[in-house]
């Protein structure tokens, strides 16, 4: 019986670590927190992602040892479909829009292919700024919901508060 091609973006959840890594998420804690799953299926889904060259493992602190996720080029070459899901789910399912989506130069809001109306060009992930939408929870429970509230780039690690 031949053997499978293993597909590391095969499930929703998977895309959803991808998506967090693209809004800055990197640190495991923060993931969890922000996923709401069960650690086991984070460590798997972080390690096939890691195998699969869409994230890198990354030491930040020596002691206690801590590793960060970091995307790859690779990784990064996700966002149109990440981006044509969100659009999806904003015309499909959403009253109210959750994210923005600007060019960081000009502030315009990106058009559906990911380029700016107004400079006319395609911009790139690092020149996208993430804004709050009137659909997001103005008062989120975790760390790194209340951290996105703020705009940012996309890629930029998030800074959550600490406990």
């Amino acid at each position: 019986m031949a053997e499978r091609p293993r597909d590391c973006c095969s499930s929703a959840g998977t895309l959803l670590v991808v998506r967090d890594a693209i809004y800055g998420v990197r640190r495991y804690n923060d993931f969890l927190v922000h996923l709401g799953i069960p650690r086991a299926v984070l460590s798997a889904r972080l390690r096939t992602l890691t195998e699969e060259g869409i994230l890198e493992k990354r030491r930040y602190q020596e002691s206690p040892p801590r590793d960060e996720y970091v995307l790859t080029e690779r990784g990064v070459a996700l966002w149109p479909a990440l981006r044509a899901l969100a659009l999806w789910g904003r015309e499909q399912l959403m009253q109210t829009q959750l994210r923005y989506l600007r060019h960081a130069d000009c502030g315009t809001e990106l058009g559906p292919s990911g380029e700016c109306p107004a400079c006319g060009t395609s911009v790139a992930v690092p020149d996208v700024l993430m804004t709050p939408g009137p659909g997001l929870d103005p008062d989120p429970a975790d760390p790194v919901s209340r951290a996105l509230l703020k705009p940012k780039r996309l890629l930029q690690p998030i800074e959550t508060e600490q406990a």
